[in-house]
């Protein structure tokens, strides 16, 4: 079976490897499994509650949930053979954005997670004419269960309407619009049709080492981005077990009660399990300590395919059973590849895990992709460290004059929901215009440099390219975040989120007299001395206009409840500024 709309993902998982563990959710810490079967059987009655309800082809959904779990899979899929259209919404905006969201695409069904998201959504609810109903996962107070749509016994004759509804959903149709979560500005919605998704889908799902109905994944990225939308989609085609985590802060936990083979992440994550690992190489002593860090030296040098010669191969062996082995044993025992992507990720790291056996496999796209356009072949040695791969098939890439990434291709969306001088300001001679700057190599592998419209210019005329700083810095155990500012000034400086947890281990190890609150770490003048040493190290890997020259420590936790970062752990960078500018006026004053 070829597939051409979404839905059918889930039929070809029936047809061909039905599981007995298809998704999988923790409920008051047991975890709970649906079967392929009984998950196809829950979307039917889905669809038929839907159409009961007035839903057809055409209509907005909107879906918000707190965490991934198995009824948001339903629901997406229920609505969707019908023809209607999801609105996936971050659980993590404020209540007037649920309400331009909600507005703006004419949501007239809401289905939610729990109490939290319910309260925010009650306080804008009247200014919502469209929005018929909210619908919750948990049972809330005051709010309609979803368990209401499945308590439908079958009925013949309503599931002939759902049936003649999937025949009549095309591959042109609109499938979902998902609003950006940007870092600028009102969202925008990026409309996908089901052929833009399932082509992604498709061609993805060739690139990753997936063993087909014999292994099973943890997916904990928000499911509202169509990143993890798109990688659950290959889940269900390629017959892998879905596990959701329960959060971020459980993650650790959960890899070693499920086990899982395969997952994916973002730069930020991967940074922060990289240092948590390091650190323990302080605990250490004697030869232990110097076997660790001679496996971690050894891992930053790691080449794939063999590349280094035998004796370093050897060396690996070692290095692996010795030290490595433990590594992995830490993320559950059988992970083997980690899909990272969302933001440029430090070659460093890739080198370091897949020297230690999770190769990680690098992409590259955007909401309005689907979101591939590149990604490394695992399955074909098309693994370079720095690159985020080659185009996926039928997709089409080229550099522009001024060094930004066109793609062409059937996952490039429809285009912005009611805006269509955005949509003509991005889409141009057939053209999507990324707004990433890169490069493309003469074995066909990408590379980005930076976001075209985070370069700036000192007021001396120099370029600075911000992103391949910040990354750089970020090697720094001392640095969490950084964003690197200077724009229009004689010279580029640092806003930085030190790491305060390691910076707590730090000062008990240094027998240093400084009081381990927020406040003190970054009005310490040793703290500031010991970044300044690491920013001094790596400083001269960029030329003169490029160095940080100046810094400023920002005494709270970027987050994304803050506002500091995107859902998908992007530095929100005008917020940032603004939020810190008295920091910025003392840099520059």
């Amino acid at each position: 079976m070829n597939p051409t709309r979404l839905f059918e993902f889930l039929e070809i998982q029936r047809n061909t490897v039905p599981l007995d563990k298809s998704v999988t959710t923790k409920y008051n810490g047991i975890w709970e499994s649906i079967s392929t079967e009984s998950f196809y059987q829950k979307v039917q009655q889905v669809s038929r509650s839907l159409i009961k309800l007035g839903v057809k082809k055409g209509d907005k959904v909107a879906l918000i949930s707190t965490n991934n779990r198995t009824e948001w899979c339903i629901m997406d899929l229920g609505i969707l053979q019908l023809g209607a259209v999801t609105v996936p919404i971050y659980p993590t905006i404020t209540a007037p954005e649920y309400e331009y969201v909600l507005n703006h695409s004419e949501s007239q069904y809401c289905f939610i997670s729990d109490e939290e998201i319910l309260t925010k959504l009650n306080t804008v609810r009247k200014n919502i004419p469209t929005l018929k109903e909210i619908y919750s996962f948990d049972d809330t107070k005051d709010c309609l269960s979803w368990k209401d749509l499945l308590s439908d016994a079958e009925d013949k004759e309503t599931q002939k309407l759902v049936e003649e509804a999937k025949k009549n959903v095309d591959t042109e149709d609109l499938a979902t619009i998902i609003y950006t979560s940007g870092t600028t500005g009102v969202p925008k919605g990026v409309m996908l049709n089901h052929k833009n998704i399932v082509s992604n889908v498709i061609s993805s799902a060739k690139r990753l080492p997936l063993e087909i109905g014999k292994t099973h994944a943890l997916s904990f990225l928000p499911v509202c981005h169509i990143y993890e939308r798109v990688i659950l989609y290959i889940y269900y085609y390629q017959g892998i077990g879905i596990y959701f985590a329960e959060s971020l802060e459980k993650i650790s936990d959960n890899l070693n009660e499920v086990n899982p083979y395969f997952m994916t992440a973002v730069p930020r994550l991967l940074e922060k399990v990289f240092d948590k690992i390091y650190a323990r190489g302080a605990d250490l002593d004697g030869i232990k300590q110097k076997l660790f860090y001679w496996a971690v030296d050894l891992g930053l040098q790691y080449e794939p395919y063999g590349a280094n010669g035998f004796w370093y191969e050897f060396k690996l062996k070692i290095a692996r059973k010795l030290i490595f082995s433990k590594w992995k044993a830490a993320l559950g025992g059988n992970l083997h590849t980690i899909s990272s992507g969302s933001a440029a990720l430090q070659p460093r790291l890739a080198r370091v895990f897949s020297a230690a056996g999770i190769t990680i496999c690098e992409g590259y796209g955007l909401t309005e992709t689907s979101p591939v356009l590149t990604v490394s072949d695992l399955n074909n040695r098309g693994l370079k460290f720095g690159c985020v791969g080659r185009a996926i098939e039928n997709v089409e890439l080229k550099i522009a004059e001024d060094g930004e990434i066109l793609c062409k291709g059937p996952n490039v969306m429809q285009g912005y929901y009611k805006d269509p001088e955005k949509t003509a300001e991005v889409i141009k001679e057939g053209y999507f215009h990324t707004g990433d700057i890169g490069e493309i190599d003469s074995d066909g592998f990408l590379k980005i440099t930076d976001r075209k419209k985070q370069l700036f210019k000192t007021s001396g005329g120099k370029y600075i390219a911000p992103q391949l700083i910040e990354n750089k810095m970020k090697q720094s155990l001392f640095i969490e975040q950084i964003m690197v500012i200077g724009e229009g000034q004689k010279m580029p400086a640092a806003l930085i989120q030190p790491a305060f947890e390691h910076i707590e281990n730090w000062i008990k190890d240094q027998k240093l007299n400084i009081e381990p609150s927020v406040e003190a770490i970054c009005s310490s003048q040793e703290v500031k001395e010991a970044i300044q040493k690491d920013i001094d190290e790596y400083n001269p890997t960029f030329g003169k206009w490029e160095q940080v020259k100046k810094f400023e420590l920002t005494p709270e936790i970027w987050s994304i409840e803050l506002g500091h970062l995107t859902p998908t752990m992007k530095v929100k960078r005008k917020i940032v500024k603004e939020k810190y500018k008295t920091l910025f006026d003392k840099i520059y004053s």
